[in-house]
């Protein structure tokens, strides 16, 4: 008798007789050999494991979704990401719901990890090793799935990286350390007691190698491991770049001559709102250029802006030749996204602080097997959105607590589920934004702006004063009240813009 017909019988063995009599021995000959075909030397890898794919998360910080040359910037130099938008899909209209802090990247990094709300995800901030212990975190949900767990770069979350992963390595803070130097520069006669690639200004060369390059050394020596193991990994890749102070070799600032560098065509040399909104001169991100702006100075932050982020293109570059080289990028799903945007000198603002979209809305990529190649979809969604995505490739169900959506349906074109996107910064400035409108509240100001974004792109036309937009805002009102109730969102904006009801 073979091996298959013994098989057959200690089955019979453990679960009597067979009840499918059209399971012949040849029939289960196949199917034996095809369970053995799956035993590796550390034991039976069941078929729904071998088929979970794995995940590589890319994430960038402060990365306006403007900055990528294939997405219709051509100054800036991208060419890695430049290859993934072709390789991939790319959501064009992604953005940060807000923040309840200056520091907006706490924020959006506590809605991506804990799948909520920006409110709610406000409410766990500060138990968030608490919801990590109690396995309400996305690590842990990856953890449970079978996956490998790997972290490295910017955390900027309360709960604790080196035990949310199953290994982290040079877990950073929010941003290199920054210098009184770095700040209000270049000065109104051009000169600058500043330079981006001299490392005596610490900040990204802290430790003698750029923290992008750090990085990729890291991401790199991970992969090389992976390569030889069972389980699928989970990769959250978290660079600090392009974050201020925004530094790079040379090299890199070499290749944006200030000469070739464009003043936005919305810059102004002040936001006319901007100590009622809490963009003055005391906020940090706006110190980083003097007060008027001036044209040259928003140049030189571009020129910095652009550098560091075509040095950090290369650092990627690096990673997914390694994930080619494994032989691990067939079965990789590959996630690109910032957790949010930067003015950089457009509106008379510098950071993020503000509903723009240039502060709001990041670039988000998505490569992977049957993923449409060059494809792009304009329908919005939410950064935040990377969480549930993952945890359906993941075969994991989706936790009640998680508020945030899979975009895999829109890949597949389904709608978005979101008809309309709520932005939000403190208790100083509220937003909704449709396909064609946005209307921004500045409650303290007691001033509303009104923008036609398929006519108006960079927001610069404000339609709020014109009599005939009053129907339109009162719309508009109605549906950010709405998303107020939906989202515990207690600021009263019925009192400053009464005459929107």
């Amino acid at each position: 008798m073979d091996h298959s017909t013994d098989f057959v019988i200690e089955l019979r063995d453990l679960y009597g007789p067979m009840k499918n009599p059209c399971f012949t021995t040849t029939k289960f000959s196949f199917f034996f050999v095809s369970i053995m075909s799956l035993v590796s030397a550390g034991g039976l890898i069941f078929a729904d494991d071998a088929k979970k794919p794995n995940i590589l998360f890319i994430f960038a910080d402060d990365q306006c979704f403007e900055t990528i040359h294939a997405l219709g910037n051509q100054e800036i130099q991208t060419p890695t990401l430049d290859k993934l938008s072709r390789q991939g899909t790319t959501f064009t209209h992604c953005f940060n719901m807000g923040s309840w802090s200056g520091a907006v990247c706490v924020a959006s990094r506590t809605m991506l990890n804990t799948g909520r709300f920006v409110w709610r995800a406000q409410a766990v901030h500060k138990t968030s090793e608490r919801e990590r212990k109690e396995g309400r975190w996305w690590s842990e949900y990856m953890k449970g799935a079978g996956y490998k767990t790997y972290f490295t770069g910017k955390w900027h979350c309360n709960a604790k990286a080196p035990l949310a992963f199953d290994l982290a390595k040079n877990v950073r803070g929010g941003m290199p350390r920054q210098t009184p130097a770095g700040y209000s520069r270049p000065k109104a006669d051009k000169s600058d007691p500043w330079s981006p690639y001299d490392p005596q200004f610490g900040g990204f060369w802290q430790g003698g190698k750029h923290w992008s390059e750090v990085v990729g050394d890291d991401a790199i020596e991970f992969l090389d491991d992976s390569k030889s193991k069972d389980n699928p990994f989970f990769m959250y890749i978290a660079f600090n770049a392009p974050h201020d102070p925004r530094q790079s070799p040379k090299a890199y600032v070499d290749k944006y001559p200030l000469e070739k560098i464009s003043v936005p065509e919305n810059f102004l040399p002040l936001y006319p709102h901007k100590d009622k909104i809490g963009c003055g001169p005391g906020l940090r991100d706006e110190k980083l250029a003097i007060f008027p702006r001036t044209e040259h100075a928003v140049k030189v932050n571009r020129q910095e802006y652009y550098a560091i982020i075509t040095h950090m293109d290369a650092q990627i570059n690096r990673i997914l030749q390694k994930l080619e080289a494994t032989g691990q990028r067939d079965n990789t799903w590959i996630f690109f996204t910032a957790d949010h945007g930067l003015a950089c000198g457009q509106h008379g603002l510098m950071g993020k602080q503000n509903l723009y979209d240039h502060s709001v809305r990041v670039p988000f990529m998505v490569i992977g097997p049957d993923v449409a190649k060059n494809k792009k979809i304009d329908s919005p969604i939410y950064l935040q959105d990377l969480m549930a995505t993952t945890l359906e490739l993941a075969d994991v169900e989706k936790p009640k607590h998680v508020e945030f959506n899979s975009i895999l349906p829109m890949l597949d074109g389904k709608p978005s589920p979101y008809p309309s996107i709520y932005g939000a910064y403190l208790k100083l400035q509220r937003s909704v934004r449709t396909e064609k409108h946005k209307l921004i509240l500045y409650p303290q100001a007691k001033v509303a702006r009104l923008y036609n974004l398929q006519n108006d792109p960079r927001e610069m036309n404000d339609l709020a004063a014109k009599p005939e937009s009053l129907p339109l805002m009162k719309k508009l009102f109605a549906q950010l009240l709405k998303h107020q109730k939906e989202l515990e969102d207690d600021l009263d904006l019925k009192a400053s813009f009464a005459e929107l009801l």
